[in-house]
């Protein structure tokens, strides 16, 4: 068994749709409605470099119980979700140049180096690269 799906609330598919595809660089693998008044959608994303691999959900937070959680989790400064690179200074540098905003740039924590970003949809995002041994 593997992990197939993950999921990121979103408080605005469209724009968690651009920012997720043009600042981070990830790739659209599904679009299909979910047949709902509020009009959302079933956008999923994976990345270039494992594109047969996990997909991410951009999961709306139309219904109150999703939209308080992210606003909680937020609030707390707790991230929603994480990233793992092999080189976090380089996607740092690059994904700045992006105009993505950092809340943490790259911080030794111990046995990984970590950084922290907006995604402009309601959440911080973790960026991780493990240390080696």
């Amino acid at each position: 068994m593997i992990i197939g799906l993950t999921s990121v609330f979103v408080d605005d598919q469209d724009k968690a749709l651009k920012f997720y595809t043009e600042k981070l660089g990830f790739e659209l693998k599904r679009d299909m409605p979910l047949g709902n008044p509020a009009g959302d959608r079933w956008l999923t994303l994976v990345s270039p470099e494992g594109a047969h691999g996990v997909e991410l959900l951009l999961e709306p937070s139309s219904n109150s119980l999703a939209r308080d959680f992210q606003q909680a989790m937020f609030e707390q400064g707790i991230s929603g979700g994480q990233f793992n690179s092999s080189d976090i200074q380089a996607e740092y540098e690059r994904l700045s140049e992006r105009g993505v905003e950092f809340t943490m740039t790259p911080t030794d924590i111990g046995p990984a180096i970590m950084a922290v970003f907006k995604d402009t949809c309601g959440n911080f995002i973790t960026v991780v690269q493990e240390k080696e041994g």
